[in-house]
């Protein structure tokens, strides 16, 4: 099998992005998952990508662009509007050998495929005695901007990471979303990919081979001695502009950027939060039942002697996203909330 001879990384990365112990050659976000589909599709044979408009020249935000022309309509498949039909036809390839990657251009149209992700992908193999793998790779965009409101900005990785048998991985550097991709790609499960559209014009050192990082490893982003401020996606950057702000002022932050939401690296978060004594938690969704409670819950199970204040959460209010760019601007937490949570604390 082709896969077995793909470099892995598995290590916890302990470096910023664009770090000098990243290669010298620079890819954004969107070029490193053109490039990581490229080379699956290379690869293995049985890798084929199916979705709305993945054919279409723009390309899913660029990151299939010029795809089918490469290598055809058997392989790079534009699908109907029918996302739950055509994600069991995903999951029936899947069973049947192939490794299908159903492309979503939003994660707000993932719940017309419920039952067909936590019912038959995520169930399948465990029913089954692990007689029948489904390698099927879903990928999906959330983000903000452009007044995509209440019904194309949301944050769903709560939902997908609550289900037993489904990986949610959410990249937030090129290095990671061609790794955690292609690792996706390369696994016997079913994995969630999710994408922040704000993150494909970031830019990071990314290796020409093919190499897969699996599921189940967080990255500490930058060290720091007095807060920990655990996020994900698009928030790992808000963190770290924050962490450059307080140490500005005295205060020693740790960026731990969480990049596998489940299964979820309580080690590291553990191990930060013991060192540190505070822990923040950014995540793009909202905060109840979301990866932040789950974060404070471990902090809390696991680190209780070492903190040293209560657990500190940024997230979005518990209202649909407004329209307008002003609401927008209010609706959203950044750098500023993660600033003055960090403060309060210390």
């Amino acid at each position: 099998m082709p896969w077995t001879k793909i470099q892995a990384d598995d290590s916890r990365g302990r470096v910023r992005f664009g770090g000098g112990e990243r290669p010298e050659r620079e890819l954004s976000y969107r070029e490193a998952i053109r490039e990581a589909l490229s080379q699956a599709i290379e690869t293995d044979d049985r890798v084929f990508l199916i979705g709305e408009g993945i054919d279409d020249p723009g390309g899913v935000f660029g990151t299939t662009a010029g795809l089918r022309e490469r290598f055809g309509a058997g392989r790079v498949m534009d699908s109907p509007i029918a996302e739950n039909g055509m994600t069991g036809v995903a999951i029936g390839a899947a069973m049947t050998g192939m490794r299908p990657v159903f492309i979503h251009m939003r994660v707000d149209f993932l719940p017309m495929c419920m039952d067909q992700i936590i019912n038959h992908a995520a169930k399948w193999s465990y029913m089954t005695g692990g007689r029948v793998k489904v390698p099927l790779t879903i990928r999906a965009v959330i983000g903000r901007g452009w007044g995509s409101a209440a019904q194309h900005s949301q944050s769903l990785q709560a939902l997908f990471a609550h289900i037993p048998g489904l990986k949610v991985v959410m990249p937030a550097s090129p290095y990671d979303a061609k790794g955690l991709l292609l690792g996706s790609i390369a696994g016997d499960g079913p994995t969630v990919v999710i994408e922040h559209r704000w993150l494909y014009d970031q830019k990071e050192g990314v290796p020409e081979g093919p190499y897969v990082i699996h599921a189940g490893k967080g990255a500490i982003r930058r060290e720091g001695t007095d807060v920990t401020i655990a996020a994900t996606s698009y928030m790992v950057y808000e963190a770290l502009r924050a962490a450059s702000e307080l140490e500005g002022e005295g205060i020693s932050a740790e960026v731990v950027d969480i990049r596998s939401v489940q299964p979820l690296d309580e080690g590291l978060i553990v191990g930060s939060v013991k060192k540190t004594g505070r822990l923040i938690v950014a995540d793009t969704g909202w905060k109840v039942c979301g990866v932040s409670a789950e974060v404070a819950a471990v902090a809390s199970e696991y680190a209780h002697d070492a903190l040293k204040a209560p657990v500190k959460r940024i997230c979005l209010p518990a209202a649909p996203t407004p329209a307008s760019v002003s609401l927008e601007k209010a609706y959203y937490p950044g750098i500023e909330a993660i600033v003055r949570a960090a403060k309060g604390m210390v």
